[in-house]
């Protein structure tokens, strides 16, 4: 496997693998990274869809990338997923996939020409004082301490970072800036994280900062992610005949560990109560999703609280018996042994009728039924206890969605303080006092919220767990590499398989990790597209570095004496050169 930019290898197709009609395929989950595993598989591996078995202990697929319409509950999404031009694994996948919503058109053209003709931006991005703009108008408000610290993380080698949290490499300066409540409520970050994870976001989306504080960077599907993104690519593979086993939990791949070759010899699952084994060759590929960021995740109702479940489950614990064979397969306890650190709860709120959406519209400053953009991203409460955040895409959200209801995505990064309003912790509330929370700060008169909250909107929270448990600090080795060393038909896909420079919790590294694993046990001949390269691009950083100055020139800042001094001769010295050019263009001076 190697990795590759520009167009020429993005439009070649490889040549058929050696052997590759011998071999078979096991895939571990049915969320993207899997499936994304199995379409490289059939498109590019040209492997016969006949011998990829995709085995997952749900009932249907989509991991965590869901949107259900429950008959007994309503609407539920746990998340959304943002998106964006340089998901360039997703894109190379998604330009295969046929679009359900357009005929003779792929994801990717769909996808495209939606966001061409309806671009993101929001008009909202925080509130104050129970919805009231609270005007952070574009800026980020770094002082000159804060963007030094920025700086600084930027230009930190990982080794240096490992085990660090954000607290550590920033003070108090930067945490009361506009910048990290961008930051933190749009990506969830939290003051204990990985200080690394920061390091890698902020490099990996440089290109970007001049859209953080509107949301212009970011794209979205038509629909929520599984009807526009998984339900094509179940379609894709059905038609190839590829395998699906649903309810059956794979609880160990079993080793034999010879020097330093690995081959995966048996997997042993459990099916309605039964034990069952796989044997398996060399010739078997095996594909875990190691870990997730949704399991035990759970729901509640408008009458009753999601329940707060801290057992592991069994996607972490099939990691832990893998890890225990071997080193090299990585350290899981690193992720899931803290719930308090890593859990978030989110909920989604359905309207019943013509009472709520006219303070929707008042937030958001569009007509929320027009089928384009409404929030533009997500709208943050400044002065909430819970810092809770919401959003509504594109109405409707779901296919069946009635044309008269609007479909809300609220989650608190906060879940163990009492509410605003509602005195009350976020993971003891049901659907209807999360409501009642929501609706006060979106403004609702106080003796109206009780009656609204009742009748005019259902609310299904959801509690997960381990929904941040990727960002927990970490040090070399605790995430295992896609393919470990001496692997020979075993590989790891998904959050917690380690590729450089890529970042966690996006679409883009659970397609990237699955790319590079296929590419790998495959040998397939055609270079997976590298991380976007914009930390490296002068252009960008130049750009961002005005943008995070809030426009202020670099001869604007109050510097000591020799630093001045030192500014004036460099200028000096660039005068009339390529370089004082650039300065001014991206208005640095």
């Amino acid at each position: 496997m190697y990795y590759s930019n520009g167009n020429y290898e993005a439009f070649a197709r490889p040549e058929k693998p050696v052997d590759v009609d011998k071999k078979s395929a096991y895939l571990v989950g049915a969320g993207l990274g899997s499936l994304a595993a199995a379409c490289f598989l059939v498109r590019d591996g040209q492997m016969k869809g006949e011998r990829v078995h995709i085995l997952e202990e749900l009932s249907l697929p989509g991991g965590a990338c869901d949107g259900i319409h429950d008959s007994d509950k309503g609407f539920i999404i746990r998340g959304g997923r943002e998106m964006e031009d340089h998901f360039e694994c997703l894109w190379d996948l998604f330009r295969s996939i046929p679009s359900l919503e357009i005929e003779g058109v792929s994801v990717l053209d769909e996808f495209y020409w939606l966001n061409k003709k309806d671009p993101n931006f929001s008009l909202m991005r925080a509130t104050v004082n129970r919805g009231e703009d609270a005007h952070t108008d574009g800026k980020f408000a770094l002082s000159e301490k804060a963007s030094l610290e920025i700086v600084k993380l930027f230009f930190t080698r990982n080794e240096d970072l490992y085990d660090k949290k954000i607290t550590d490499v920033f003070t108090e300066d930067f945490f009361a800036s506009n910048f990290w409540l961008y930051w933190r409520t749009m990506f969830a970050f939290e003051d204990w994280h990985s200080a690394l994870e920061m390091k890698l976001y902020i490099q990996r989306f440089i290109h970007h900062i001049g859209g953080l504080p509107d949301f212009s960077a970011l794209k979205f599907t038509k629909y929520n992610q599984y009807e526009s993104l998984i339900l094509p690519m179940m379609k894709y593979l059905q038609s190839h005949g590829v395998h699906f086993q649903y309810d059956m939990t794979v609880t160990n791949v079993v080793f034999d560990i010879q020097g330093n070759k690995k081959v995966a010899k048996q997997m042993v699952c459990r099916r309605a109560g039964k034990e069952e084994y796989i044997d398996l060759t060399e010739d078997d590929l095996v594909f875990v999703t190691n870990g997730s960021c949704t399991e035990n995740s759970a729901l509640g109702d408008h009458h009753r609280a999601a329940e707060f479940n801290r057992s592991t489950g069994g996607c972490w614990e099939l990691w832990r018996n893998i890890a225990k064979q071997d080193p090299s397969f990585g350290r899981p306890d690193k992720f899931c042994t803290n719930t308090e650190a890593t859990n978030w709860e989110s909920a989604t709120v359905t309207t019943l009728d013509d009472r709520i959406p006219p303070y929707i519209e008042k937030i958001c400053k569009r007509d929320p039924f027009s089928g384009k953009v409404v929030t533009g991203g997500i709208v943050s409460v400044k002065d909430s206890k819970w810092l809770m955040s919401y959003t509504l895409n594109r109405q409707p959200h779901f296919k069946e969605q009635p044309k008269d209801q609007l479909v809300v995505w609220v989650y608190g990064l906060f879940t163990d303080v009492p509410g605003d309003y509602v005195k009350k912790p976020m993971r003891e509330c049901t659907g209807e006092e999360i409501t009642m929370e929501w609706l006060y700060h979106l403004g609702v008169p106080e003796h109206e919220i009780a009656d609204m909250a009742a009748n005019s909107a259902r609310c299904i929270p959801t509690m997960m767990p381990y929904i941040t448990s990727f960002f927990m600090p970490r040090t070399a080795g605790d995430r295992p590499k896609v393919v470990p060393d001496g692997c020979v038909n075993f590989a790891f896909i998904g959050q917690f398989a380690d590729t450089v420079r890529d970042t966690v919790f996006t679409t883009e590294y659970s397609v990237r990790t699955a790319m590079e694993a296929v590419y790998t046990l495959l040998n397939v001949d055609r270079g997976v597209p590298e991380v976007f390269g914009s930390c490296y691009d002068v252009r960008v950083l130049l750009d961002s570095t005005s943008k995070m100055m809030d426009g202020k020139k670099l001869t604007d800042l109050k510097l000591p004496l020799i630093m001045n001094l030192i500014e004036k001769q460099a200028l000096k010295k660039v005068s009339g050169t390529v370089i004082e050019d650039l300065l001014k263009r991206y208005n640095i001076i």
